[in-house]
């Protein structure tokens, strides 16, 4: 296992390149795990992914690399501005977050969401969203450590449900 002390945060930047295969790299293992799908990356979002985020001025991306350098990326969070209407605020979307397995239990993830939540505020943002499936329970404990909660209004209406549809 490796030090903590030897991991560095930084926010991304889609133009660097190390930053870029960083980003693609931590995101295909995201995806190849069974947290993420269990499939890697296809061809298409692989050569794209970057260059899409790049040009969405409500994305963000935090990286966290091994060492000094941008040789060893071990973990990703990638991010999406949104609006929260009944605040009239920005708020913002944590739509992927991923530690390389070997790297995980060392707090790289927590350290990656103080870095979100300190860009969030920056933007003015009123709140931090996110995802979780249900029996990632390492995760689970993670974001109710750092202050993630289910959401509801009123207890008698239930907890909210996340849900989709795809439009192909």
């Amino acid at each position: 296992m490796n030090a903590v002390n030897d991991i560095h945060i930084c926010l991304a930047d889609y133009a660097v390149p190390d930053h870029a295969l960083a980003l693609v790299t931590v995101l295909d293992a995201y995806a190849r795990d069974a947290m993420g799908g269990g499939q890697a990356l296809s061809e298409y979002v692989r050569l794209n992914v970057v260059n899409a985020l790049a040009k969405l001025p409500q994305a963000f991306s935090v990286l966290a690399f091994e060492g000094s350098g941008f040789q060893k990326p071990v973990g990703l969070v990638n991010c999406m501005q949104g609006f929260s209407t009944f605040a009239c605020k920005p708020l913002v979307n944590i739509h992927d977050l991923a530690v390389l397995s070997g790297y995980r239990g060392q707090r790289i993830a927590e350290r990656m969401l103080e870095m979100v939540e300190a860009i969030a505020r920056e933007r003015g943002a009123c709140k931090l969203t996110l995802e979780v499936l249900s029996g990632n329970s390492s995760a689970m404990r993670l974001y109710d450590r750092v202050g993630f909660a289910q959401y509801q209004l009123d207890p008698a209406a239930g907890k909210a449900e996340f849900l989709q549809k795809w439009l192909d």
